[in-house]
């Protein structure tokens, strides 16, 4: 019959037993014996005798010194005031091309590029949509309608220029490929921006 054996969860000790299992770690690592050695000799895994030993090459003993754990208040909120006000200016008055971005539409990895580019902060994507949603925008589908269309020149194409292209692609034998000036990817027409609630270009 086989026993597997589990290392002991250092974390289940007290707080200076804690801190005695890493001094004698980092006592026996300097005295010559390897990362394994120690790990089997204390009952611990390789891995936290591993970073024990960074954490006392870093900040000498006072490192292995139990740290507070948890995310730091106000961490997880990386940007200054100054730079949320700035970002949000930028998404409010202005589309991404103009900010030399490749992105025709505000989306979460738009704002994510500009925010890095920007604030040389880098949020992972999934909490974009959080703080997105802290800022007051919302994702919203572009409106359809063209606002510049001018509807006498759409419908003399439509009647003339567009039966007359398609003629000329069949005398060919040539495929005709439609695009516009937001995107040629079939999925633009589904894209879904980032504006503020209630807000439409």
């Amino acid at each position: 019959m086989l026993w597997c054996m589990e290392k002991r969860d250092a974390r289940m000790l007290g707080q200076q037993a804690q801190e005695e299992v890493r001094r004698q770690a980092v006592k026996l690592l300097k005295s010559g014996y390897t990362h394994v050695a120690v790990a089997e000799r204390l009952d611990v895994s390789r891995q936290h005798v591993s970073e024990w030993w960074s954490r006392y090459q870093e900040g000498d003993w006072a490192a292995l010194k139990k740290r507070k754990r948890g995310v730091p208040k106000g961490a997880s909120r990386k940007l200054t005031a100054e730079q949320k006000v700035e970002v949000q200016r930028l998404i409010t008055d202005q589309m991404p091309d103009q900010l030399k971005l490749s992105f025709a539409l505000w989306t979460r990895e738009a704002v994510r590029q500009l925010i890095k580019e920007c604030c040389g902060v880098d949020f992972a994507l999934q909490s974009m949509s959080v703080v997105l949603k802290r800022w007051g925008f919302t994702s919203q589908r572009p409106v359809k309608r063209a606002y510049e269309q001018r509807p006498a020149e759409v419908k003399q194409w439509l009647d003339e220029t567009c039966p007359q292209v398609k003629a000329r692609a069949a005398a060919e034998g040539a495929v005709i490929y439609w695009g516009d000036e937001t995107s040629v990817k079939p999925k633009a027409t589904r894209a879904v921006a980032t504006r503020l609630k209630g807000k439409r270009r």
